[in-house]
């Protein structure tokens, strides 16, 4: 063998260090970037294989609270986690820059330059700590405290090199950006605060994009020790702390000492923590529509609902225990929701407040009426002046009556919808028939429910049915939007929805007809009113004094309002216009309001003013001579002027033009057969309807009477309507109370002359129904003077007027 020569190595043999020593370093050169290959492999190897058998501790997707805010990101209601803790979404993008400069220049100033943990903070710390016998500052990074954020542990020196290696972990899967987004979201702030976001609100009443350079120092130091300086229990520890993170920002060069010697004369005040809770039913709707969502962002402005509830609390402790409200505030531009008020009190178990009214299906009572009347002026039957009659009648076996159960006879189709009376309310559905009414209705998105098993019949105008405070808002704003319902919209997202209602013109004249009626109280010509919205309101009440509505609307908002009780149990005396119209004004007042709110509607092309005269309802200048016997300015639609509507029962005469011949020198009627002897000379007599003629004057009531027929003529069967007698008392007479007794006079009244069902009221309130001679007993206790109607079937009639003693 040679020496030096290489030896070959047996297959499968040990490998052998040599034992020279210069030998053994040349081996090792020659092998190390393989073995440093190798040995990094398998470090690589370890790590992952620890990182997959024990994975950082990163939130899930769902583990976060759920904040539903107003249009402008004023929180309205959090919904806490799983854990009870109050987090909103944060992220450096949102939160105030003064903020995030003053926790990375006091926790973390190398935070975007390390991997998670910082050497030099740690030596520092450490050496700190030897020569003090105490820790003088910590040597965590904003990484390793994220660490014990999300896998709290004990401090130990094992716990901190755990949080060590965490943070390392973390910075391997995590950007800068995440990084810093969880401790914006997770850092503890006292109580069940998590997160800057919440405890800005919580502490400040603000959010963290408008926090000053105090109230940024303030919240970069609080989870330092959360609680032992929490602001609403240690302000003066928690100024101090502020106070050296304000000196430290000076120092560091990155604030002026002209902005921290102003920051440090801001007192330190907080708020008793406590979550938002406004517009609580609202945002749990939209949290069920997204429960996974973090933040909901609604339409609704913060100001203006925190100030309606105050009112609507103010309000509702002046009603009867139990009493709740609701309302709804919407812009009319895009329909979006701008206050809602499920409840009066939420969570307030007396007043079920639980109970979202403002979706609940109630007994809508008079709140459709304008809706018939429009669709009455798109079908050409009326005009805004038309003359309807509010009289006891039948349709078809019902016989409505109106709320105060008085009659006002011959009414203008403004001053019934405005007066809310129900007999031409029904005449006018019935008309327009109820199927077709409900079907229109809901094409616009007002969903009506009917019993089971029911049709849409005529009760429903007057609140046979049921309906939602939303809907009847949203079709109650096509009055102010050229006829176009809307449906509601609740956040940014959701689609617009609108739908035809009302033809232009239509919607324009019912707004004008209900936006003339002045407030309760109040006349236009005696107050001040310019400085206020001109609003189109009507009121209901549903059977039973079970619920009060009143629903109002403007150029730019529509209001809705609603007073009962959840639970469907009568309130006696409360009704819309006393109880549900002071609040609708309320809210009136308190939106906010631009140049040109309070003007009129424009005026649609297929509007036009006439004159026009009763009874006939026609033009003036169409009118023949002595027939104009009332003269009314009227809106009418693409100039057509509809006459007075035809009676449905009148069995003697009816409304309208009647054509006669009279003998020129008696003025007598002549029918066809007639002696020779008579100059016939035409005449036309505008009559009045049958069932208005107790409440005409004597002139008009003789100048619609026809002449008496000639004594030689024939029969012809335009005869007056049979004349009745009442019999009972006399016409003038003064009723007393019998001798030594308390009890009121008692009579027994009769209508002779009738065949047919006889209706009797007093001071124009129906008060009882009976058939051919048949009395009606009656007492009389209230004292002064009382007038007695009978109307039979057909128009037949007969007043007189008495005095009863006090």
């Amino acid at each position: 063998m040679v020496r030096g020569a290489p030896v070959a190595e047996p297959a499968g043999a040990a490998t052998v260090l040599p034992a020279d020593g210069a030998a053994r370093n040349g081996w090792l050169r020659r092998r190390a970037p393989a073995l440093l290959r190798w040995s990094t492999v398998a470090l690589l190897l370890s790590l992952l294989a620890l990182d997959l058998a024990f994975p950082p501790p990163l939130p899930e997707a769902r583990d976060h609270a759920t904040l539903v805010t107003a249009r402008d990101g004023t929180p309205l209601r959090a919904f806490a986690d799983a854990d009870g803790v109050w987090r909103y979404p944060a992220s450096e993008a949102t939160v105030s820059p003064l903020y995030v400069e003053a926790l990375l220049a006091y926790e973390d100033r190398w935070f975007r330059r390390h991997p998670g943990v910082n050497p030099v903070a740690l030596l520092r710390a450490a050496r700190q700590a030897a020569s003090s016998g105490r820790i003088v500052s910590g040597g965590s990074t904003l990484t390793m405290q994220v660490a014990r954020i999300l896998e709290p542990h004990p401090r130990s020196l094992p716990g901190k090199l755990r949080q060590m290696l965490r943070a390392i972990q973390l910075e391997a899967h995590l950007s800068k950006d995440a990084i810093l987004r969880l401790y914006l979201e997770r850092a503890p702030f006292g109580g069940t605060i998590e997160g800057v976001e919440a405890a800005s609100w919580a502490y400040l009443g603000k959010p963290a994009s408008r926090l000053s350079h105090a109230e940024a120092a303030l919240l970069a130091v609080l989870p330092q020790a959360p609680t032992r300086l929490r602001p609403d229990r240690e302000p003066e520890a928690a100024r101090r702390a502020r106070d050296k993170v304000l000196e430290r920002m000076v120092a560091s060069g990155r604030w002026s000492r002209a902005d921290v010697d102003d920051a440090l004369i801001e007192p330190v005040v907080a708020r008793a923590l406590q979550p938002p809770l406004s517009a609580a039913l609202l945002a749990q709707r939209l949290r069920a529509r997204d429960p996974h969502a973090e933040r909901i962002g609604s339409t609704i402005d913060a100001a203006l609902q925190r100030t309606l509830e105050e009112r609507l609390t103010a309000y509702v402790s002046q009603l009867p225990e139990r009493t709740s409200a609701a309302l709804l505030v919407v812009d009319n531009e895009r329909m979006e929701a701008r206050a809602y008020l499920g409840t009066a009190a939420f969570g307030d178990a007396a007043r079920l407040g639980h109970v979202d009214m403002v979706r609940a299906w109630r007994s809508p009572g008079s709140t459709l009426k304008p809706f018939v009347y429009g669709m009455a002026l798109d079908d050409g039957l009326v005009h805004s002046q038309s003359l309807l009659l509010d009289a006891p009648q039948s349709f078809g076996g019902y016989r409505p009556g109106n709320f105060d159960a008085a009659f006002n006879g011959p009414v203008s189709v403004a001053d019934a919808l405005r007066l809310s009376l129900n007999v031409p309310a029904v005449d006018l559905l019935d008309r327009v028939g109820p199927a077709r009414f409900a079907a229109r209705l809901d094409h616009a998105g007002i969903g009506l429910r009917f019993p089971r098993g029911t049709r849409p019949n005529l009760t429903l105008i007057l609140g046979g049915t049921g309906a939602r405070l939303e809907d009847l808002v949203g079709a109650h704003a096509a009055l102010s939007r050229g006829g176009i319902a809307g449906r509601v919209r609740y956040a940014a997202d959701d689609p617009v929805v609108d739908r035809r209602l009302l033809s232009p013109g239509a919607a324009w004249i019912v707004h004008e007809i209900l936006a003339a009626n002045p407030r309760p109280g109040e006349r236009v010509d005696t107050f001040d009113t310019g400085g206020r919205q001109r609003v189109a309101w009507k009121t209901g009440t549903s059977y039973g004094y079970r619920d009060a509505w009143a629903l109002g609307t403007t150029r730019r908002y529509t209001v809705g309002v609603w007073v009962g009780r959840p639970d469907g149990t009568p309130l006696p005396g409360q009704y819309g216009a006393v109880t549900a119209l002071p609040l609708l004004f309320e809210v009136f007042d308190s939106l906010p309001r631009r140049a040109g709110d309070g003007a009129r509607l424009p005026q649609p092309a297929s509007v036009s003013g006439r004159t026009v005269c009763w009874p006939l309802g026609t033009a003036l200048e169409d009118q023949p001579e002595g027939a104009c016997r009332r003269r009314m300015d009227a809106w009418v639609l693409d100039g057509a002027v509809p006459p007075t509507l035809p009676e449905r029962e009148a069995r003697s005469w009816s409304a309208g033009l009647e054509r006669i011949e009279v003998d020129a020198t008696s003025g007598r009627r002549l029918s066809a057969d007639c002696s020779a002897a008579h100059e016939r000379e035409p005449r036309q007599i505008a009559r009045w309807p049958a069932l208005a003629s107790p409440w005409l004057g004597a002139a008009d009531r003789a100048a619609a009477r026809l002449p008496s027929l000639s004594p030689d003529c024939a029969d012809d069967g335009r005869a007056a309507a049979v004349a009745l007698r009442i019999e009972g008392v006399n016409d003038g007479a003064l009723l007393l109370r019998a001798p030594g007794s308390a009890k009121p006079p008692r009579l027994a009244l009769r209508a002779v002359g009738a065949e047919g069902e006889v209706q009797w009221l007093l001071n124009g309130r129906l008060v009882g129904r009976t058939r051919g001679s048949q009395p009606l007993w009656r007492e009389f206790g209230e004292p002064g003077r009382q007038q007695l109607t009978a109307l039979a079937e057909g128009g037949a009639w007969a007043s007189l007027a008495f005095e009863v003693a006090p």
